[in-house]
């Protein structure tokens, strides 16, 4: 099982910016309060399918969810698999319960704080898909070490994905889209599947929108997405 060091620059164990916007009404407090600990990552030990969801089901994981769009909507894709969605900020972690709520959806489970905490105890080789959807891009050069896309968090990725799993990455930054190429080009553990520009500038199937991109798009913002298969 593969852990960073506390000390590693370029591992990410800091959560900068807000925990919690908007206050919560009473449904929303209600839902934290009974729904998140009936399917909320346990804190310490293995992260598994077996210890999450009782059998060895595909594990799909998605760093930062924002309020749940996509996490919930592969989930209703895909109810065979299992799904780990982690987010700091507690208004997106209702906005999940919601939808986990409202469409019934018993294969996801959600940790609300780091996601590489919960990362590094999932088991190499053990994850099908992670997603890494219009994250922040702390687009200045002096926070570049805030952001998700570093060497530290994609050596984490890499090691917990199945051989032929995939890592998916998508941003509307044009800042972010530069590092996290640069970035990619670096690794040699995996194959950008790309074979012309539609596969980049146009959003693969399969791939929900988030409301994160739906306001790129109302602002006239380009939009990419990014399929890289583990060797």
């Amino acid at each position: 099982m593969t852990v960073y060091k506390e000390g590693d620059p370029t591992t990410i164990r800091q959560l900068y910016g807000r925990r919690q916007g908007h206050a919560l009404r009473d449904q929303q407090v209600e839902l934290v309060e009974k729904l998140l600990p009936q399917i909320a990552v346990p804190v310490d030990g293995r992260v598994d399918s077996m210890s999450l969801f009782g059998d060895n089901r595909p594990l799909h994981f998605e760093i930062g969810f924002g309020a749940g769009e996509h996490l919930a909507q592969r989930a209703d894709m895909l109810p065979a698999h299992g799904f780990i969605g982690c987010e700091p900020y507690l208004n997106g972690v209702v906005g999940a319960l919601q939808h986990i709520r409202d469409g019934v959806l018993a294969n996801v489970r959600l940790h609300m704080g780091n996601a590489l905490d919960v990362l590094e105890r999932i088991p190499d080789g053990s994850l099908s898909f992670v997603y890494l959807l219009h994250p922040d891009p702390w687009p200045k050069s002096r926070h570049a070490k805030r952001r998700i896309m570093n060497h530290g968090p994609v050596d984490l990725i890499a090691a917990k994905l199945k051989p032929d799993g995939e890592f998916r990455f998508g941003t509307d930054h044009p800042v972010y889209l530069d590092w996290a190429m640069m970035i990619m080009n670096q690794r040699d553990e995996f194959e950008w599947l790309c074979d012309s520009p539609k596969n980049w500038m146009v959003r693969p199937g399969g791939w929900p929108e988030t409301r994160y991109e739906a306001k790129a798009r109302r602002q006239n913002h380009e939009v990419w997405y990014f399929r890289f298969r583990r060797k």
